[in-house]
């Protein structure tokens, strides 16, 4: 499975965390490609790759400025020459060899897609709301060439599509724990005025992405609901509308 995997890194900034991750990927993933996506960073993250790939098998691939991660995202998928594509962050620590088999060992027969959540966060797994948001997932490169355009320019909003897209189209998608693995919070890594404006703007991102595309959710509704999903999908396109014009009012008075 692995020698069929390109593990997909998108670094922004991540200077104390990025040797460590790439290294650990190159180490437990000897047959695997890698492809780091550099996203305009301006700290050190970019003296560090460089200098590492001269030891390690791995391509780097330096953006001029700061597009988004999911324009990151999409670059690494374009370059990748397997047929897995496996995403992993930059920001993470305590990586073992058991977390790329766990998230890839079922797609040989049980998901289309699997998201890997790291134990070490503020809030349980088990009643985590924000799993599905992961930065840890792998799935096939030909399930994901299709929304490639449409990702590309959604910055925060790529995981909510990505999870809507594969659910309104009936694939599966498995969840599991990746033990020990730390990801830090935003008040980890920077000021805490400076991380409450970007937690803002990512929930600007993902609102603004679920509500242009609420054809993918009405379609998820409709599948789990078999016969009833038709009706259940006018009622859901009548409240969608009402949501839209009140975030709507809501966004354009938030900046």
């Amino acid at each position: 499975m692995k020698d069929k995997t390109s593990i997909v890194i998108c670094a922004y900034n991540e200077e104390p965390t990025i040797k460590d991750v790439v290294s650990k990927c190159r180490a437990y993933n000897p047959e695997s490609e890698i492809i780091v996506v550099d996203d305009g960073s301006q700290d050190k993250t970019e003296q560090i790759l460089r200098e590492l790939n001269q030891e390690l098998d791995f391509r780097y691939i330096q953006l001029d400025e700061n597009q988004g991660k999911s324009n990151a995202m999409v670059i690494g998928v374009e370059h990748a020459k397997r047929e897995i594509i496996l995403f992993f962050d930059a920001d993470v620590s305590g990586i073992k060899k058991e977390h790329f088999n766990q998230l890839l060992d079922p797609l040989e027969d049980e998901a289309d897609m699997v998201l890997g959540s790291p134990s070490e966060t503020l809030i349980d797994y088990r009643v985590n709301p924000f799993k599905s948001l992961t930065g840890e997932r792998a799935l096939y490169k030909k399930d994901l060439e299709p929304i490639l355009e449409n990702i590309q320019d959604i910055r925060f909003g790529v995981e909510t599509y990505m999870n809507l897209y594969f659910q309104a189209h009936g694939k599966k998608i498995k969840y599991t724990l990746l033990d020990g693995l730390t990801h830090p919070t935003k008040y980890d890594k920077t000021t805490a005025d400076k991380a409450t404006r970007e937690f803002i703007n990512e929930g600007k991102e993902i609102a603004v992405t679920l509500l242009k595309n609420y054809d993918l959710i009405t379609q998820r509704i409709s599948n789990s609901f078999g016969e009833q999903g038709d009706n259940i999908k006018e009622s859901f396109k009548k409240l969608h509308k009402d949501l839209n014009e009140k975030i709507q009012v809501l966004l354009k008075n938030n900046g």
